[in-house]
């Protein structure tokens, strides 16, 4: 059952993935209305609001990713739950190489602005903090899930980690570094990683739980 949700689930993100990286790279008119967005929400800067967007971006880069995923991982050995930090370290650092080589692939470039917040060289699709996020807090959910029994926890776990995947690619938006199209297939392409790993997570369980039978 596992595997058949997960294939299920990769398949459509596969192919709203190729959908959106199909318009990136033939110009179709949805990059118009993606880019009077990113134009849109970049002319809404304000300092307090700069300074928020900036702490998120800082928070959710390579490093601090890397720092909170080894975090956690420690302490998810210490807890004696190494399958799971095993999941959440796969899935983060070979998320960031896979996002890295489809970034070669596309070779999308970056918005550019008069008034830019930031300016960064490399490509821009997908955007690789809205996938890391995507994976790191989505691999988090299926911890709290796996672990807590109340549907309450649950619930609150999920809405707090969609609203910073979300945030995360806002800021991005934001800050002029990334389109809306970079950002959504970032998060589609975030989510069918995150399906191959927890999918492969699961079924590895259940044959260790097949052997000890």
């Amino acid at each position: 059952m596992h595997l058949t949700i997960g294939v299920l689930i990769l398949t459509a993100a596969t192919w709203l993935f190729s959908a959106l990286a199909e318009d990136v790279r033939n110009g179709d008119p949805w990059t118009a209305v993606d880019a009077r967005f990113s134009q849109w929400l970049h002319l809404q800067a304000s300092r307090p609001l700069t300074t928020l967007m900036l702490l998120v971006t800082n928070v959710h880069s390579t490093l601090g990713v890397s720092v909170m995923t080894f975090a956690i991982s420690f302490y998810l050995v210490r807890r004696r739950m190494r399958d799971w930090a095993f999941t959440l370290f796969v899935t983060v650092y070979i998320g960031m190489l896979l996002n890295g080589i489809l970034k070669l692939v596309f070779q999308r470039a970056r918005p550019h602005f008069e008034n830019a917040i930031l300016t960064l060289s490399g490509y821009s699709f997908p955007s690789g903090h809205t996938m890391m996020a995507t994976v790191f807090y989505g691999t988090l959910i299926a911890i709290v899930i796996d672990q807590c029994r109340d549907w309450r926890w649950r619930t609150a776990a999920l809405i707090v980690a969609v609203f910073l995947i979300v945030l995360v690619g806002l800021s991005r938006i934001y800050l002029g570094v990334h389109y809306l199209t970079d950002v959504l297939g970032a998060i589609v392409e975030g989510f069918a990683w995150l399906t191959v790993c927890l999918t492969a997570a699961l079924m590895q369980r259940q044959k260790a739980e097949v052997r000890k039978r």
